[in-house]
């Protein structure tokens, strides 16, 4: 008494020994969690699995080896662990990634984000990521890169710059209209990219049998117009696939077709125009009605007409657009597999703002340094054309039996407005308002009008009917470049997915 006694007994240091003991235990799940992951990723990748996407089996290791449960709080619950744009409440938010690293076994309601080919698809899908926090995937990865649990499918099937990678995992489609002259005038860059920018000073290409070097680019521009004047039948072609469930037609006639004919039309870089012309193939036999057996044998578990259109204008447009990512939004909804992953509807403008006007998330075509949608001008030929077509979609959409439904309604909302912007423009053309340049879609008659004007004013020059003679018809080399982009995609694929597998591999010998 009165003094500290060195030798009295000390307590034990429960808490010192307790949390060593957490710290080993913390290891041995890490340890026990890496081993149990199914690495689809480089290894690199491996702490977005760790993420919390396998708490479950982390759990489950612990009832076993303890007979205790481990307690997981629910910020740490895989269904919890996505990078979901953040809600802060009243309406704001903050734009976070979506993660990449998709768990297989996530019941997701998928949906196929369809449209004429144009970077526009990007903007839906990215909005579907922020919205949800799970990524999309492009119809080519699936095909070359395998299968996986992505809930959101990026397609521009059946379309020739498209695949039907993705089997029979999706459940619904949306699809994505764009005006038709801005689709023809970006489906220009993929034209240009395969016959100019690059090819041009591709010297491994093997095509001396079929020119001494490079057409001039007046050809290019010649092919280019009339490649265009095609696609603007492929374009309506494309949007009467997808809402009539996926009913073969021939793209030029817009006639019902065969099996046999259809299968033609999906290899436009193996048949000619001349070999797949309607007649010949088809002729005047009444055809029975044929669906793709895509949509026929149930690869879309709701059917491939779509349950919504979705206007990419209208999601760039700062009154309108935040109407179309609450559109996006409600598809997401209609289904609880899906629905339960949407941030909430308070947010939704918020998610718009951060995409649109401060351009968060992935680049899309609008945000390409230098790009100007109003570049080129079109000839009253191919502007006629553009309307032509308009017209027949217009007219077939707004009768029975398609006006008693909203997605057809939508349709020709969308494409009356169109309508009416090509005509001012067609208006302009002719009035002598716009003027038109050689790098112009002029067409086939403006050009042969320009030409043969060119040949009266210099008889004896490059235009005369004697060096007419001589030249060769370029249609083919640009038509061979086509072919060997189409095969030059396929392979370089093959090379990713070759290129996936091996570091798949590489990664599960680490373990």
């Amino acid at each position: 008494p009165g003094g500290s006694n060195s030798n009295a007994a000390r307590p034990f240091p429960w808490h010192v020994f307790l949390l060593a003991l957490s710290v080993v235990v913390f290891i041995d799940v890490v340890r026990l969690e890496i081993k149990s992951v199914s690495i689809k990723t480089p290894l690199f990748d491996k702490y977005k699995s760790l993420r919390g996407t396998t708490t479950t089996k982390i759990k489950n290791a612990f009832q076993i080896n303890n007979n205790k449960t481990l307690y997981i709080p629910p910020s740490l619950n895989a269904a919890n662990q996505r990078r979901l744009s953040i809600d802060h409440g009243d309406g704001k938010c903050e734009w976070t990634p979506p993660t990449y690293n998709v768990p297989e076994n996530i019941d997701f309601h998928k949906t196929i984000i369809t449209g004429f080919p144009s970077g526009d698809k990007r903007m839906i899908f990215v909005q579907m990521e922020a919205l949800t926090g799970w990524p999309a995937k492009d119809e080519w990865d699936f095909e070359f890169l395998g299968t996986s649990n992505h809930p959101f499918i990026k397609a521009n099937y059946p379309h020739h710059e498209g695949i039907w990678g993705w089997g029979g995992v999706a459940d619904q489609s949306i699809i994505m209209i764009r005006n038709i002259r801005r689709s023809m005038v970006e489906y220009h860059d993929i034209l240009w990219d395969i016959g100019y920018a690059k090819t041009w000073e591709d010297a491994s290409l093997n095509l001396e049998n079929l020119y001494s070097g490079a057409p001039p680019i007046e050809d290019f521009f010649a092919w280019r117009d009339w490649r265009v004047m095609e696609e603007c039948h492929w374009y309506g072609w494309f949007i009467d696939y997808w809402m009539e469930g996926g009913l073969m037609r021939d793209m030029f006639t817009h006639k019902i077709t065969t099996p046999e004919h259809w299968n033609m039309l999906m290899m436009p870089t193996v048949y000619t125009l001349a070999e797949l012309d309607y007649d010949l193939v088809v002729g005047d036999d009444e055809v029975t009605p044929s669906y793709d057996p895509h949509c026929n044998n149930g690869d879309v578990t709701d059917g491939c007409e779509p349950i919504a259109v979705i206007s990419a204008e209208k999601l760039r447009d700062y009154d309108e657009g935040p109407a179309e990512t609450a559109r996006i939004a409600n598809v997401l909804l209609k289904d609880s597999r899906m629905g339960k992953y949407v941030i909430d509807p308070k947010a939704w403008d918020c998610i718009w703002t951060e995409l649109i006007v401060k351009h968060k998330g992935l680049k899309t075509v609008h945000q390409r340094p230098g790009f100007v949608e109003k570049d080129y001008n079109f000839s009253s030929e191919m502007l006629e054309e553009m309307i032509w077509q308009l017209d027949r979609l217009i007219g077939k959409y707004s009768a029975s039996p398609w006006n008693t439904k909203d997605t057809a309604n939508r349709i020709v909302e969308l494409i009356v407005e169109h309508r009416s912007l090509i005509q001012t423009e067609l208006n302009e053309v002719n009035s002598g308002v716009r003027k038109l340049s050689e790098r112009d879609f002029l067409g086939p008659k403006e050009r042969r009008r320009r030409l043969k004007v060119k040949e009266e004013a210099d008889p004896d020059g490059a235009t005369s009917s004697t060096a007419k003679k001589d030249k060769k018809d370029p249609t083919e080399y640009f038509n061979e470049l086509e072919r060997k982009a189409f095969r030059e995609k396929r392979k370089a694929r093959r090379v990713k997915r070759r290129q996936a597998q091996r570091a798949k591999k590489e990664a599960d010998a680490m373990l």
